[in-house]
């Protein structure tokens, strides 16, 4: 079965000529940036959104402060109401309104976001940007930020062994398996982790606490919805996504080991999207002129969809969407967006509607998958407590 889906603007064929000459100097400029960004491979120091204002410190859920989760801990601590868990279990995943949010959602427990930003400077505080939109559209603050020191996003310069392991940790703890998004150089990263829980790409990851970033010695978790021990390589990502990532980018060494892998998606993500855009000699193989080179396929069971977003979009202002949430009429036309094979026809907004297109895409997906993983744990919980019952008959 074709489990890739494709949504793109005509293609607009370019030759091989065409396309050497204008990438040579681009790609010097970009690996000299590289090189300087790679002297330092940890994440810089966290970076509000004010030059100068020290990051948002640390929020704990309670279930980070347990030496050890025991079956059934979290969903005892989830607090959701049964008024509330069945205005979630009606809702339906891809047509979540902006009043849903705000009546429903917005009561209850949100899986993690995981972003992992670009590779130098500019494009790192970019990623800050696209935070803060998620943010204004009503996803909760506390599950964007690392609670380790408050900051936006990590580094695609770190171990993606360790970033798997945090994955699996936030998973024991919260009960909702968090997503993964990837900018630029991000998206290789968030690629090696999918690969890594899968067992496919270095050593056999152990669970990490993301607050210290030290390992706990083990391979297995307790899933907190079934209360079973399971293997790291048994978990996967609910969604992912990887925004402009190829291209120059494939030059700089730390992602050497993923080669020509990348735009294989393995089985450790449930739905996977990658974007790219015309002229992106940054994250775009060929410059992303031609679409076979970038599009990504499914290596088994995982759902992929490539878009190729429309004449325009550029390779370091497609995440800067914050500016979208400020509107009602945006959000408006944001959150009635739903994917399509075919491309879509923009209104004239009135007002500044710079990558919509590309936000509105990002949050569906994000608003789907905030709705499944709830349902998800609310079924677990309902079982359960039905187990609860039954025993104490």
């Amino acid at each position: 079965m074709n489990h890739t889906e494709n949504a793109h603007h005509p293609r607009r064929r370019i030759s091989a000529p065409r396309l050497a000459a204008p990438l040579l100097l681009p790609l010097a400029l970009f690996l000299s940036a590289c090189t300087m960004a790679t002297a330092d491979l940890v994440q810089p120091a966290p970076v509000s959104e004010k030059a100068g204002h020290p990051a948002r410190g640390p929020q704990y859920p309670a279930s980070y402060a347990m030496r050890e989760v025991r079956p059934w801990d979290v969903l005892k601590e989830t607090q959701i109401d049964t008024d509330l868990e069945k205005q979630i279990l009606a809702l339906n995943p891809d047509r979540v309104s902006e009043g849903d949010i705000r009546a429903t959602l917005a009561r209850a427990p949100a899986p993690r976001i995981i972003n992992v930003h670009g590779g130098y400077y500019p494009v790192y505080l970019k990623t800050i940007d696209f935070a803060q939109f998620l943010i204004g559209m009503g996803y909760p603050e506390a599950k964007v930020r690392l609670p380790s020191d408050g900051s936006y996003s990590y580094s695609p310069y770190g171990n993606s062994t360790k970033l798997t392991g945090y994955f699996a940790w936030y998973y024991e703890r919260e009960g909702m398996r968090p997503m993964m998004l990837g900018y630029s150089l991000g998206g290789f990263h968030t690629i090696k982790v999918l690969y890594t829980l899968a067992g496919e790409l270095g050593s056999e990851p152990e669970i990490c606490n993301p607050l210290t970033g030290r390992s706990e010695k083990r391979k297995h978790i307790l899933d907190p919805l079934t209360g079973q021990q399971r293997r790291m390589d048994s978990l996967r990502i609910p969604y992912a996504h990887a925004v402009a990532s190829g291209g120059a980018a494939r030059f700089v060494p730390n992602q050497w080991i993923i080669g020509n892998r990348l735009r294989t998606i393995p089985d450790s993500v449930d739905e996977f999207t990658g974007y790219f855009m015309e002229g992106d000699f940054l994250g775009g193989d060929l410059l992303g002129y031609a679409n076979n080179p970038n599009y990504y396929e499914a290596a088994g069971q995982t759902r992929v969809r490539n878009f190729k977003l429309p004449a325009g979009y550029t390779h370091l202002d497609v995440v800067l969407t914050k500016h979208l949430s400020k509107s009602r009429k945006l959000r408006d036309w944001i959150n009635a967006y739903v994917p399509s094979k075919e491309p879509v026809s923009l209104p004239d907004f009135g007002e500044r509607a710079d990558n919509i297109l590309f936000a509105a895409d990002v949050w569906f997906h994000v608003k789907r998958h905030w709705v499944l993983e709830l349902q998800r744990m609310i079924k677990a919980r309902s079982a359960m407590m039905q187990r609860v019952a039954q025993a104490t008959r």
